[in-house]
């Protein structure tokens, strides 16, 4: 199944902006839908955004509309996330994740990466 790592994570002003990586060690890429995922201390793990195998199909959670595009480059195995006009309450932990399709339910995601933290503070 392969390991997924995230980078691209840390601490940056409101209004700025971050880039997260994730890559996969795993075959096929192509074959599996991406989604990104954040979890806030005391808060239940909510979808950020979802791409499919080929990168034909994206959707977002409501509050990152406009502000977050993610994306996809199947020859190097990584899916991003492209994070504009930062906000406080966009800090959490935020997890790449493996599918077998295109769906913002948190319980078809199969494969995991650690997560890495993202701190939005003046």
């Amino acid at each position: 199944q392969g390991q997924l790592v995230e980078s691209g994570g840390g601490l940056v002003q409101p209004g700025g902006s971050l880039r997260l990586s994730c890559t996969t060690s795993g075959q096929n890429f192509s074959d599996y839908a991406m989604g990104w995922f954040r979890q806030a201390p005391g808060k239940e793990r909510e979808i950020v955004a979802y791409i499919s195998g080929r990168g034909r199909r994206t959707n977002y959670g409501d509050s990152v509309k406009g502000r977050f595009t993610i994306s996809r480059d199947n020859a190097k195995n990584t899916v991003y996330l492209q994070m504009n006009s930062l906000k406080p309450e966009d800090t959490a932990v935020y997890f790449c994740a493996q599918a077998r399709f295109w769906t913002r339910a948190v319980n078809a995601y199969d494969l995991w990466g650690q997560g890495t933290q993202v701190t939005v503070s003046s």
